[in-house]
Protein backbone atom coordinates (compact mmCIF):
# COMPACT_ATOMS: atom_id res chain seq x y z
CA UNK A 1 0.00 0.00 0.00
CA UNK A 2 1.78 3.01 -0.87
CA UNK A 3 1.55 5.83 1.99
CA UNK A 4 1.72 9.51 2.44
CA UNK A 5 4.67 9.76 4.18
CA UNK A 6 3.49 13.54 5.68
CA UNK A 7 0.33 12.46 7.22
CA UNK A 8 2.20 9.27 8.30
CA UNK A 9 4.79 11.06 9.75
CA UNK A 10 2.23 12.49 11.96
CA UNK A 11 0.99 10.16 14.59
CA UNK A 12 -0.73 10.21 17.62
CA UNK A 13 0.11 7.51 20.53
CA UNK A 14 -3.21 6.27 21.70
CA UNK A 15 -1.83 6.25 25.85
CA UNK A 16 -2.73 2.32 25.73
CA UNK A 17 0.37 0.64 25.99
CA UNK A 18 0.33 -2.15 23.16
CA UNK A 19 -2.34 -0.46 21.05
CA UNK A 20 0.21 1.99 18.86
CA UNK A 21 2.26 -1.39 18.02
CA UNK A 22 -1.42 -2.56 16.49
CA UNK A 23 -1.97 0.49 14.71
CA UNK A 24 1.72 1.06 13.53
CA UNK A 25 2.40 3.42 15.37
CA UNK A 26 -0.53 5.37 16.65
CA UNK A 27 -3.24 7.02 15.01
CA UNK A 28 -3.11 8.96 11.96
CA UNK A 29 -3.58 13.09 13.02
CA UNK A 30 -6.70 15.15 12.61
CA UNK A 31 -8.79 12.20 11.44
CA UNK A 32 -12.60 11.01 12.62
CA UNK A 33 -12.24 7.73 14.51
CA UNK A 34 -14.82 5.23 15.94
CA UNK A 35 -14.78 3.30 19.10
CA UNK A 36 -17.12 0.96 19.79
CA UNK A 37 -18.79 -1.29 22.03
CA UNK A 38 -21.39 -2.50 24.82
CA UNK A 39 -21.06 -0.96 28.00
CA UNK A 40 -18.90 -1.73 29.95
CA UNK A 41 -16.28 -2.62 27.33
CA UNK A 42 -13.24 -0.09 28.26
CA UNK A 43 -14.93 2.71 25.85
CA UNK A 44 -14.48 5.63 28.05
CA UNK A 45 -10.92 4.24 29.74
CA UNK A 46 -9.22 4.15 26.62
CA UNK A 47 -10.88 7.61 25.40
CA UNK A 48 -9.50 9.21 28.47
CA UNK A 49 -6.31 7.38 27.91
CA UNK A 50 -6.10 8.93 24.75
CA UNK A 51 -6.54 12.73 26.28
CA UNK A 52 -3.91 12.29 29.19
CA UNK A 53 -1.54 11.17 26.21
CA UNK A 54 -2.15 14.37 24.73
CA UNK A 55 -1.86 16.27 27.82
CA UNK A 56 1.35 14.85 28.60
CA UNK A 57 2.61 16.27 24.95
CA UNK A 58 1.45 19.62 25.89
CA UNK A 59 -2.07 19.41 23.69
CA UNK A 60 -5.55 20.72 24.14
CA UNK A 61 -7.73 18.08 25.13
CA UNK A 62 -11.92 18.39 24.94
CA UNK A 63 -13.99 15.73 26.76
CA UNK A 64 -17.28 16.17 25.16
CA UNK A 65 -20.07 13.97 27.59
CA UNK A 66 -23.53 13.50 26.69
CA UNK A 67 -23.85 10.67 28.78
CA UNK A 68 -21.99 11.07 32.42
CA UNK A 69 -21.70 13.63 34.54
CA UNK A 70 -18.15 15.35 34.84
CA UNK A 71 -18.26 13.80 38.60
CA UNK A 72 -18.63 10.41 37.33
CA UNK A 73 -16.21 10.99 34.80
CA UNK A 74 -13.78 12.29 37.36
CA UNK A 75 -14.82 9.21 39.88
CA UNK A 76 -13.84 6.92 37.11
CA UNK A 77 -10.60 8.37 36.57
CA UNK A 78 -9.63 8.91 40.02
CA UNK A 79 -9.88 4.60 40.81
CA UNK A 80 -7.10 4.75 37.68
CA UNK A 81 -5.42 7.41 40.02
CA UNK A 82 -5.83 9.81 37.20
CA UNK A 83 -6.47 13.76 37.45
CA UNK A 84 -8.52 15.20 34.68
CA UNK A 85 -8.03 18.79 35.74
CA UNK A 86 -6.14 19.58 32.50
CA UNK A 87 -8.76 18.23 30.37
CA UNK A 88 -11.42 20.57 29.43
CA UNK A 89 -14.90 18.75 30.15
CA UNK A 90 -18.39 19.72 28.21
CA UNK A 91 -21.19 18.35 29.95
CA UNK A 92 -24.26 18.19 26.83
CA UNK A 93 -26.97 16.31 29.23
CA UNK A 94 -30.41 16.60 27.17
CA UNK A 95 -33.35 17.98 28.82
CA UNK A 96 -36.60 16.19 28.89
CA UNK A 97 -38.08 18.36 25.65
CA UNK A 98 -34.94 17.06 23.99
CA UNK A 99 -35.75 13.16 24.76
CA UNK A 100 -39.73 13.67 24.06
CA UNK A 101 -40.19 11.71 20.92
CA UNK A 102 -43.02 14.50 19.38
CA UNK A 103 -40.19 17.35 19.48
CA UNK A 104 -38.75 18.45 16.72
CA UNK A 105 -35.28 19.01 16.32
CA UNK A 106 -34.41 22.06 13.40
CA UNK A 107 -31.72 24.22 14.47
CA UNK A 108 -29.57 24.87 10.99
CA UNK A 109 -25.98 24.86 10.82
CA UNK A 110 -24.08 27.41 8.74
CA UNK A 111 -23.21 25.09 6.30
CA UNK A 112 -26.80 24.64 5.90
CA UNK A 113 -26.97 20.75 7.12
CA UNK A 114 -29.58 20.13 10.03
CA UNK A 115 -28.35 19.57 13.88
CA UNK A 116 -30.00 19.65 16.73
CA UNK A 117 -29.32 22.01 19.40
CA UNK A 118 -27.29 19.78 21.13
CA UNK A 119 -24.90 18.86 18.49
CA UNK A 120 -25.11 22.82 17.54
CA UNK A 121 -23.61 23.49 21.25
CA UNK A 122 -20.78 20.92 20.72
CA UNK A 123 -19.29 22.74 17.25
CA UNK A 124 -19.88 25.78 19.57
CA UNK A 125 -17.05 23.76 22.28
CA UNK A 126 -14.70 23.43 19.47
CA UNK A 127 -14.58 26.96 18.28
CA UNK A 128 -14.05 28.26 21.44
CA UNK A 129 -11.40 25.78 22.68
CA UNK A 130 -9.99 24.93 19.92
CA UNK A 131 -8.47 21.16 21.14
CA UNK A 132 -6.55 19.10 18.62
CA UNK A 133 -7.68 15.95 21.26
CA UNK A 134 -11.79 15.57 21.34
CA UNK A 135 -13.47 12.73 22.56
CA UNK A 136 -17.71 12.68 21.90
CA UNK A 137 -19.29 10.80 24.00
CA UNK A 138 -21.78 8.93 23.11
CA UNK A 139 -23.23 8.72 19.90
CA UNK A 140 -25.90 6.71 21.13
CA UNK A 141 -27.35 9.97 22.69
CA UNK A 142 -27.21 11.98 19.12
CA UNK A 143 -29.19 8.63 17.43
CA UNK A 144 -32.13 9.27 20.63
CA UNK A 145 -32.05 12.77 19.59
CA UNK A 146 -32.05 12.71 15.92
CA UNK A 147 -35.61 10.44 16.42
CA UNK A 148 -34.42 8.16 12.45
CA UNK A 149 -31.90 7.27 10.73
CA UNK A 150 -31.80 9.36 7.93
CA UNK A 151 -31.36 12.79 10.52
CA UNK A 152 -28.70 10.46 12.49
CA UNK A 153 -26.65 10.03 9.80
CA UNK A 154 -26.96 13.71 8.34
CA UNK A 155 -25.54 14.63 12.58
CA UNK A 156 -22.45 12.74 11.73
CA UNK A 157 -21.74 14.01 8.73
CA UNK A 158 -22.10 17.47 9.54
CA UNK A 159 -19.56 16.93 12.54
CA UNK A 160 -17.54 15.21 10.01
CA UNK A 161 -17.18 18.17 7.92
CA UNK A 162 -16.70 20.25 10.60
CA UNK A 163 -13.37 19.29 12.08
CA UNK A 164 -12.00 18.91 8.60
CA UNK A 165 -9.15 21.79 8.44
CA UNK A 166 -9.63 22.32 12.24
CA UNK A 167 -6.20 20.36 13.33
CA UNK A 168 -8.74 17.68 15.98
CA UNK A 169 -7.93 14.04 16.17
CA UNK A 170 -11.54 13.04 17.40
CA UNK A 171 -12.95 9.90 19.07
CA UNK A 172 -16.80 9.21 18.60
CA UNK A 173 -18.25 6.61 21.06
CA UNK A 174 -20.64 4.13 20.28
CA UNK A 175 -22.44 1.56 22.76
CA UNK A 176 -23.63 -0.25 19.84
CA UNK A 177 -27.43 0.67 20.98
CA UNK A 178 -28.39 0.44 17.24
CA UNK A 179 -29.44 -3.30 15.89
CA UNK A 180 -26.74 -4.76 14.54
CA UNK A 181 -23.50 -3.12 13.20
CA UNK A 182 -23.92 0.34 12.15
CA UNK A 183 -22.24 0.30 8.47
CA UNK A 184 -22.98 3.45 7.35
CA UNK A 185 -21.36 5.10 10.63
CA UNK A 186 -18.46 2.64 9.70
CA UNK A 187 -18.17 3.76 6.60
CA UNK A 188 -17.68 7.92 7.90
CA UNK A 189 -15.19 6.91 10.25
CA UNK A 190 -11.37 6.92 9.09
CA UNK A 191 -10.78 4.39 11.29
CA UNK A 192 -12.90 1.66 13.63
CA UNK A 193 -11.57 0.40 17.15
CA UNK A 194 -13.87 -2.03 18.05
CA UNK A 195 -14.18 -3.50 21.90
CA UNK A 196 -15.21 -6.74 23.29
CA UNK A 197 -15.73 -8.44 26.57
CA UNK A 198 -16.70 -12.60 26.66
CA UNK A 199 -18.03 -14.25 29.65
CA UNK A 200 -16.50 -17.35 29.86
CA UNK A 201 -18.33 -21.01 31.65
CA UNK A 202 -16.16 -19.76 34.92
CA UNK A 203 -13.52 -17.14 36.04
CA UNK A 204 -13.12 -13.64 35.08
CA UNK A 205 -14.15 -12.17 31.49
CA UNK A 206 -11.96 -11.45 28.53
CA UNK A 207 -11.75 -8.93 26.79
CA UNK A 208 -10.18 -8.36 23.67
CA UNK A 209 -10.72 -5.65 20.82
CA UNK A 210 -10.34 -5.66 16.89
CA UNK A 211 -9.38 -2.92 14.35
CA UNK A 212 -11.84 -3.19 12.21
CA UNK A 213 -10.61 -0.73 9.80
CA UNK A 214 -7.80 1.64 9.25
CA UNK A 215 -7.90 3.74 5.92
CA UNK A 216 -4.03 4.79 4.72
CA UNK A 217 -2.05 2.60 6.31
CA UNK A 218 -1.34 -0.72 7.72
CA UNK A 219 -2.19 -2.15 10.93
CA UNK A 220 -2.14 -5.44 12.65
CA UNK A 221 -5.82 -6.96 12.01
CA UNK A 222 -7.02 -9.84 14.20
CA UNK A 223 -8.57 -10.09 18.28
CA UNK A 224 -5.73 -8.92 20.69
CA UNK A 225 -6.54 -9.74 24.27
CA UNK A 226 -6.35 -6.67 26.83
CA UNK A 227 -6.94 -6.11 30.45
CA UNK A 228 -8.19 -3.37 32.10
CA UNK A 229 -6.22 -2.70 35.59
CA UNK A 230 -5.44 0.42 37.71
CA UNK A 231 -3.77 2.83 35.14
CA UNK A 232 -5.99 1.70 32.29
CA UNK A 233 -6.14 -0.37 29.35
CA UNK A 234 -3.09 -2.67 28.80
CA UNK A 235 -3.16 -4.41 25.42
CA UNK A 236 -1.57 -7.52 24.34
CA UNK A 237 -0.87 -7.35 20.73
CA UNK A 238 -1.30 -10.86 18.87
CA UNK A 239 1.65 -12.73 18.14
CA UNK A 240 3.02 -12.69 14.73
CA UNK A 241 6.48 -14.94 14.67
CA UNK A 242 7.54 -13.63 11.63
CA UNK A 243 8.14 -10.11 12.58
CA UNK A 244 10.45 -11.90 15.09
CA UNK A 245 13.91 -13.37 13.91
CA UNK A 246 17.18 -13.66 15.91
CA UNK A 247 20.01 -15.25 14.20
CA UNK A 248 21.99 -18.04 17.22
CA UNK A 249 24.51 -20.42 16.63
CA UNK A 250 23.69 -24.06 16.61
CA UNK A 251 23.97 -25.65 20.52
CA UNK A 252 23.10 -29.02 22.34
CA UNK A 253 21.76 -27.82 25.86
CA UNK A 254 22.41 -30.50 28.61
CA UNK A 255 20.35 -30.90 31.62
CA UNK A 256 22.90 -31.90 33.72
CA UNK A 257 22.36 -35.71 34.22
CA UNK A 258 24.60 -37.46 31.18
CA UNK A 259 22.41 -40.73 30.96
CA UNK A 260 19.71 -38.23 30.12
CA UNK A 261 21.67 -36.80 27.48
CA UNK A 262 22.44 -39.77 26.25
CA UNK A 263 19.12 -40.53 25.73
CA UNK A 264 18.31 -37.53 23.80
CA UNK A 265 21.47 -37.51 21.40
CA UNK A 266 23.45 -34.89 23.63
CA UNK A 267 20.37 -33.16 24.53
CA UNK A 268 17.68 -30.85 22.77
CA UNK A 269 18.86 -28.63 20.03
CA UNK A 270 18.86 -24.47 21.05
CA UNK A 271 15.77 -23.45 19.32
CA UNK A 272 13.82 -26.42 19.99
CA UNK A 273 10.75 -27.02 21.43
CA UNK A 274 10.57 -30.44 23.34
CA UNK A 275 7.13 -32.18 24.85
CA UNK A 276 7.47 -34.47 28.22
CA UNK A 277 4.16 -36.88 27.94
CA UNK A 278 3.32 -38.83 30.61
CA UNK A 279 0.85 -39.53 33.31
CA UNK A 280 0.74 -37.22 36.83
CA UNK A 281 3.67 -37.37 38.92
CA UNK A 282 5.73 -39.88 36.45
CA UNK A 283 8.61 -37.03 36.97
CA UNK A 284 7.76 -34.49 34.06
CA UNK A 285 7.75 -31.40 36.15
CA UNK A 286 11.11 -32.37 37.80
CA UNK A 287 13.11 -33.31 34.53
CA UNK A 288 12.16 -29.50 33.20
CA UNK A 289 12.62 -27.80 36.51
CA UNK A 290 16.80 -29.47 36.24
CA UNK A 291 17.10 -28.42 32.17
CA UNK A 292 16.19 -24.80 33.72
CA UNK A 293 18.76 -25.22 36.96
CA UNK A 294 21.39 -26.61 34.72
CA UNK A 295 21.01 -23.44 32.20
CA UNK A 296 21.42 -21.42 35.65
CA UNK A 297 24.58 -23.16 36.33
CA UNK A 298 25.65 -22.34 33.09
CA UNK A 299 24.43 -18.07 33.73
CA UNK A 300 21.92 -18.12 30.97
CA UNK A 301 18.51 -17.03 32.17
CA UNK A 302 15.59 -19.56 32.11
CA UNK A 303 11.66 -19.23 33.28
CA UNK A 304 8.99 -21.42 34.39
CA UNK A 305 5.55 -20.92 34.11
CA UNK A 306 3.07 -22.90 36.01
CA UNK A 307 -0.25 -23.42 35.63
CA UNK A 308 -0.79 -26.75 38.62
CA UNK A 309 1.59 -26.12 40.89
CA UNK A 310 2.12 -23.55 43.49
CA UNK A 311 5.74 -21.87 43.76
CA UNK A 312 6.49 -23.34 47.13
CA UNK A 313 5.44 -26.85 46.51
CA UNK A 314 7.62 -26.74 43.06
CA UNK A 315 10.81 -25.20 45.44
CA UNK A 316 10.09 -28.20 48.14
CA UNK A 317 9.99 -30.50 45.69
CA UNK A 318 12.93 -30.04 43.65
CA UNK A 319 14.95 -29.26 47.11
CA UNK A 320 14.29 -32.78 47.94
CA UNK A 321 15.78 -34.35 45.20
CA UNK A 322 18.79 -31.89 45.65
CA UNK A 323 18.17 -29.39 42.27
CA UNK A 324 19.08 -26.15 43.49
CA UNK A 325 15.62 -24.09 42.22
CA UNK A 326 15.35 -21.56 45.15
CA UNK A 327 19.10 -20.59 44.65
CA UNK A 328 18.86 -20.14 41.12
CA UNK A 329 15.30 -18.06 41.44
CA UNK A 330 17.46 -15.68 44.46
CA UNK A 331 20.30 -15.58 41.87
CA UNK A 332 17.62 -13.67 39.72
CA UNK A 333 18.83 -16.41 36.95
CA UNK A 334 15.51 -18.36 37.03
CA UNK A 335 11.88 -16.83 37.00
CA UNK A 336 9.02 -19.30 38.33
CA UNK A 337 5.56 -17.35 37.84
CA UNK A 338 2.64 -19.15 38.99
CA UNK A 339 -0.20 -18.76 36.48
CA UNK A 340 -3.92 -18.96 37.09
CA UNK A 341 -5.82 -20.12 34.25
CA UNK A 342 -9.26 -18.71 34.83
CA UNK A 343 -7.62 -15.33 34.97
CA UNK A 344 -5.48 -15.28 31.95
CA UNK A 345 -5.96 -15.04 28.32
CA UNK A 346 -4.02 -16.36 25.44
CA UNK A 347 -2.73 -13.22 24.39
CA UNK A 348 -1.29 -12.10 27.95
CA UNK A 349 0.07 -15.42 28.40
CA UNK A 350 2.23 -14.95 25.29
CA UNK A 351 3.14 -11.50 26.41
CA UNK A 352 4.07 -12.81 29.64
CA UNK A 353 6.69 -14.90 27.47
CA UNK A 354 7.93 -12.55 25.64
CA UNK A 355 8.68 -10.65 28.50
CA UNK A 356 10.82 -13.00 29.59
CA UNK A 357 12.77 -13.20 26.67
CA UNK A 358 13.24 -10.01 25.06
CA UNK A 359 13.35 -8.09 28.65
CA UNK A 360 14.80 -11.24 30.84
CA UNK A 361 17.12 -12.66 28.23
CA UNK A 362 15.79 -16.31 28.97
CA UNK A 363 16.98 -19.34 26.78
CA UNK A 364 14.70 -22.02 28.83
CA UNK A 365 11.35 -21.76 28.82
CA UNK A 366 9.36 -24.22 30.73
CA UNK A 367 5.24 -24.28 30.19
CA UNK A 368 4.03 -26.61 33.20
CA UNK A 369 1.52 -27.77 31.72
CA UNK A 370 -0.47 -27.77 28.42
CA UNK A 371 -3.55 -29.18 30.67
CA UNK A 372 -3.27 -25.62 32.36
CA UNK A 373 -2.91 -23.70 29.42
CA UNK A 374 -6.05 -25.26 27.54
CA UNK A 375 -7.97 -24.07 30.27
CA UNK A 376 -6.85 -20.51 29.70
CA UNK A 377 -8.38 -20.65 26.51
CA UNK A 378 -11.60 -19.30 25.70
CA UNK A 379 -12.28 -22.39 22.53
CA UNK A 380 -9.99 -24.83 22.77
CA UNK A 381 -10.26 -25.32 18.95
CA UNK A 382 -7.96 -22.02 19.31
CA UNK A 383 -4.93 -23.89 21.54
CA UNK A 384 -2.95 -25.30 18.59
CA UNK A 385 -2.48 -22.10 16.38
CA UNK A 386 -1.79 -19.91 19.97
CA UNK A 387 1.14 -22.61 21.10
CA UNK A 388 2.23 -23.07 17.22
CA UNK A 389 2.83 -19.50 16.50
CA UNK A 390 4.26 -19.28 20.47
CA UNK A 391 6.82 -22.46 19.54
CA UNK A 392 7.63 -20.75 16.05
CA UNK A 393 8.54 -17.42 17.60
CA UNK A 394 10.55 -19.26 20.56
CA UNK A 395 12.12 -21.04 18.27
CA UNK A 396 13.32 -18.24 16.09
CA UNK A 397 14.72 -16.02 19.39
CA UNK A 398 16.75 -19.49 20.17
CA UNK A 399 14.94 -20.74 23.19
CA UNK A 400 14.95 -23.66 24.27
CA UNK A 401 11.09 -24.99 24.86
CA UNK A 402 10.03 -27.63 27.44
CA UNK A 403 6.37 -28.33 27.94
CA UNK A 404 4.39 -30.99 29.79
CA UNK A 405 1.47 -32.75 28.85
CA UNK A 406 -0.77 -34.78 31.75
CA UNK A 407 -2.13 -38.15 30.36
CA UNK A 408 -5.45 -39.52 31.77
CA UNK A 409 -4.53 -42.48 33.92
CA UNK A 410 -1.90 -43.62 35.72
CA UNK A 411 -0.70 -47.44 34.36
CA UNK A 412 -1.58 -49.23 31.17
CA UNK A 413 -1.99 -49.01 27.80
CA UNK A 414 -5.18 -47.15 27.68
CA UNK A 415 -3.65 -43.60 28.59
CA UNK A 416 -4.52 -40.73 26.60
CA UNK A 417 -3.98 -37.02 26.29
CA UNK A 418 -6.99 -34.46 26.40
CA UNK A 419 -5.34 -33.04 23.27
CA UNK A 420 -2.61 -34.27 20.58
CA UNK A 421 0.54 -31.57 20.20
CA UNK A 422 2.88 -34.17 19.67
CA UNK A 423 3.51 -33.01 15.97
CA UNK A 424 4.38 -29.29 17.42
CA UNK A 425 7.26 -30.75 19.43
CA UNK A 426 10.50 -30.93 18.11
CA UNK A 427 10.86 -33.86 20.60
CA UNK A 428 8.80 -35.78 22.56
CA UNK A 429 9.71 -37.91 25.39
CA UNK A 430 7.66 -40.22 26.95
CA UNK A 431 7.25 -40.89 30.64
CA UNK A 432 4.91 -43.63 32.11
CA UNK A 433 4.36 -46.52 35.14
CA UNK A 434 5.00 -50.11 35.27
CA UNK A 435 4.82 -52.88 37.43
CA UNK A 436 7.76 -55.42 38.31
CA UNK A 437 8.51 -57.41 41.60
CA UNK A 438 5.15 -56.15 43.32
CA UNK A 439 6.77 -52.53 42.95
CA UNK A 440 5.07 -49.13 40.89
CA UNK A 441 8.01 -48.01 38.82
CA UNK A 442 9.21 -45.58 36.37
CA UNK A 443 10.36 -45.77 32.57
CA UNK A 444 11.36 -42.90 30.48
CA UNK A 445 12.31 -43.03 26.27
CA UNK A 446 12.40 -40.79 23.37
CA UNK A 447 10.18 -41.29 20.80
CA UNK A 448 10.97 -38.39 18.54
CA UNK A 449 13.81 -36.11 17.76
CA UNK A 450 13.20 -33.84 14.78
CA UNK A 451 16.53 -32.41 14.78
CA UNK A 452 19.21 -35.53 14.93
CA UNK A 453 19.38 -39.22 16.30
CA UNK A 454 18.00 -40.44 19.54
CA UNK A 455 18.83 -43.97 21.86
CA UNK A 456 16.04 -46.34 20.81
CA UNK A 457 15.72 -47.65 24.13
CA UNK A 458 13.76 -47.51 27.30
CA UNK A 459 15.55 -46.97 30.95
CA UNK A 460 14.17 -46.54 34.31
CA UNK A 461 13.94 -43.48 36.11
CA UNK A 462 14.47 -42.69 39.58
CA UNK A 463 14.98 -39.99 41.99
CA UNK A 464 16.78 -39.93 44.66
CA UNK A 465 17.32 -37.35 47.37
CA UNK A 466 21.48 -37.79 47.40
CA UNK A 467 21.87 -38.46 43.69
CA UNK A 468 18.73 -36.36 42.43
CA UNK A 469 17.90 -37.55 38.68
CA UNK A 470 18.89 -41.41 37.50
CA UNK A 471 18.54 -43.35 34.93
CA UNK A 472 18.96 -46.91 34.17
CA UNK A 473 20.86 -49.26 31.73
CA UNK A 474 18.74 -49.86 28.84
CA UNK A 475 15.84 -52.09 30.00
CA UNK A 476 16.53 -55.01 27.32
CA UNK A 477 15.66 -58.03 29.40
CA UNK A 478 11.72 -57.06 29.31
CA UNK A 479 9.53 -56.48 27.25
CA UNK A 480 5.98 -54.91 27.25
CA UNK A 481 6.59 -51.90 29.69
CA UNK A 482 4.74 -49.69 27.67
CA UNK A 483 1.40 -51.15 28.83
CA UNK A 484 2.14 -51.55 32.13
CA UNK A 485 3.33 -55.01 33.38
CA UNK A 486 6.80 -56.48 32.57
CA UNK A 487 6.81 -59.68 30.60
CA UNK A 488 11.06 -61.10 30.62
CA UNK A 489 12.39 -62.04 26.81
CA UNK A 490 12.87 -65.47 26.21
CA UNK A 491 16.75 -64.51 26.47
CA UNK A 492 16.19 -63.17 29.77
CA UNK A 493 14.54 -66.26 31.54
CA UNK A 494 17.19 -68.90 30.04
CA UNK A 495 20.15 -66.71 31.26
CA UNK A 496 18.11 -66.32 34.41
CA UNK A 497 17.95 -70.05 34.60
CA UNK A 498 21.38 -70.69 33.73
CA UNK A 499 22.24 -68.57 36.82
CA UNK A 500 20.19 -70.57 39.00
CA UNK A 501 21.57 -73.50 38.17
CA UNK A 502 24.97 -72.51 38.50
CA UNK A 503 24.40 -71.03 42.01
CA UNK A 504 22.76 -74.59 42.71
CA UNK A 505 26.18 -76.23 41.82
CA UNK A 506 28.44 -74.00 43.49
CA UNK A 507 25.73 -74.53 46.63
CA UNK A 508 26.40 -78.32 46.30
Amino acid sequence: MKKNNRIENQRLQMGAPGLDDILSGGLIAHRLYLVEGHPGSGKTTLSLQFLLEGIKRQEKCLYVTLSETKEELSAGAESHGWSLDAVTIIELMPDSKELDGNARVTMYHPSEVELSETTKRVLDAVEKFKPSRIVFDSLSEVRLLAQNPFRYRRQILALKQFFIGRQCTVLLLDDGSAEGVDLQLHSIAHGVISLEQVSSGYGAERRRLRITKFRGTDFRGGYHDFRIQRGGLIVFPRLVATEHREAFGPAQVKSGVAALDTLLGGGPDRGTSTLLMGPAGSGKSTIAAQYVVAAANRGEHGAIFAFDESVPSLEARTKGLGIKLKEARQAGLVDVQQVNPAELSPGEFAYLVRQSVENDQARVIVIDSLNGYVNAMPEERFLTVHLHELLTYLGQQGVTTLMMAAQHGLIGSNMQSAFDTSYLADSVIMLCYFEYAGKVKKAISVVKKRTGAHEESIRELQFDSNEGIRLSEPLTQFRGIMTGTLVETEGEKRHRNRAKKADGNARA
